[in-house]
């Protein structure tokens, strides 16, 4: 199951971000902006956020196996026509398809993983989910920008179509069938109630903010570096991307800093490692701005991490819709960044999408500070724990539809 699971997770996301590091090349090919280029990554992430909490509720009423099916034959005939076309229009159109159908095989089958597991085993299958994602994050780019010869990016969408296939083939074949379906009793509130509450809204916003950054930066870094004065090649660029494998090791550090320390000292921590990394990124030299982006993914997933945990240890029902208006926030906030950078690239360069990185930074930074000020008056209180959240915060729990 682990493997399958593994495959079939890191085969989808994996599709997300083939075009990222040769939108320069596609700027060129195409005749268009950078801006326009930007939109095969921010439609995909925008028709995930769409399409996240729909897939939620159909994952509770059906089995997981026609969902598998359709949603990855639907995502791999989008990659075909992603290496067919040559018109802008039609790839954007066919990236933002294939994002309307991602969460078919990964919302899907994260619920579909919570229902059929025990949870201590649910533990050590959702810890390979959430390496899954990191891992097809940065095969995409690899993928799009290394494996295959830059100008010959077609190819990608190609084998990202031959991949999920086979992920979906073998997960209909490999994993168990499903329970009979139950709504759990705790299962109370709804989507507006979960809203209306300071101390899960705090932690959205942390999730909204924190990836339109991250987006925004790993979006708009191929142009800065394919330019002067650094004039980069499109493999060394992609190369740059294995910084995102600071993300595998950033969560349980996370993890095991919110359990010490408190969630809100989590965040400002991230948010500093983050916003010094963004910064660094200014420094024209090559092997700086490596050690940037390996700082911008530490800071960027301690983050994330420390956000998901502490709305689940607040939770005490409707876990799923929690973390369903999570992910949607989190991919929402990833395509205002991708589109709000672009303007300032477009007009300032990468000082103005460094600047907007820095100033987005700031809202998640306050909720730390906050966050960390509600830490130390729950240590000092000799109350019982609030929302389900014993002293101290505790062990990381994965969501159960993880971002």
């Amino acid at each position: 199951m682990q493997g399958v699971v593994f495959a079939l997770v890191a085969g989808t996301f994996m599709t997300v971000y083939i075009p990222q590091p040769v939108l320069p090349i596609l700027t060129r090919e195409f005749g268009v902006t950078p801006g326009v280029a930007s939109l095969t990554v921010s439609a995909t992430v925008f028709g995930i956020a769409l399409a996240n909490l729909p897939f939620g509720v159909l994952a509770d009423r059906f089995s997981i196996r026609p969902l598998v099916l359709g949603g990855g034959a639907v995502v791999a005939l989008a990659s075909i026509a992603c290496a067919l076309t040559h018109r802008m229009g039609l790839l954007i159109a066919a990236r933002f398809l294939q994002g309307l159908f991602i969460p078919s095989m990964s919302t899907c089958l994260a619920a579909y993983l919570s229902r059929t597991l025990p949870p201590q085993r649910l533990t050590v299958v959702m810890g390979w989910y959430v390496s899954a994602t990191v891992t097809g994050g940065l095969g995409g780019r690899l993928l799009g920008g290394f494996v295959f010869p830059p100008e010959h990016w077609r190819y990608a969408f190609v084998a990202a179509a031959a991949l999920v296939l086979a992920a979906g083939i073998a997960a209909l074949r490999l994993l168990p069938r499903d329970p009979p379906h139950a709504r759990s009793p705790a299962e109370v509130e709804g989507f507006l109630a979960l809203l209306r509450r300071p101390e899960l809204l705090r932690m959205f916003a942390v999730g909204f903010f924190a990836f339109a950054v991250f987006s925004a930066m790993f979006n708009y870094v191929p142009f800065y570096l394919s330019g002067g004065p650094l004039h980069a090649s499109v493999r060394v660029i992609t190369l740059l991307y294995l910084g995102y494998v600071v993300g595998i090791a950033a969560g349980p550090i996370s993890g095991t800093l919110a359990a010490r320390f408190g969630t809100g000292l989590t965040i400002v921590l991230g948010c500093a490692v983050f916003g010094a990394a963004i910064a660094l990124t200014l420094v024209p030299s090559l092997a700086v701005i490596a050690a940037s982006l390996a700082g911008i993914c530490g800071g960027f997933f301690a983050m994330h991490a420390g956000a998901v945990g502490a709305m689940n240890r607040r939770l005490t029902g409707s876990r799923g819709r929690a973390n369903s208006l999570y992910v949607l926030l989190y991919y929402l906030g990833g395509a205002a960044g991708i589109s709000v950078a672009g303007a300032a690239f477009s007009r300032w360069g990468w000082a103005g999408a460094a600047a907007f990185g820095g100033a987005a930074l700031t809202v998640p930074l306050s909720i730390g500070i906050v966050e960390a000020v509600h830490d130390r008056e729950r240590r000092r209180s000799p109350g019982p724990p609030q929302c389900g959240e014993p002293f101290g915060a505790a062990k990381l729990h994965m969501p159960t539809r993880a971002p």
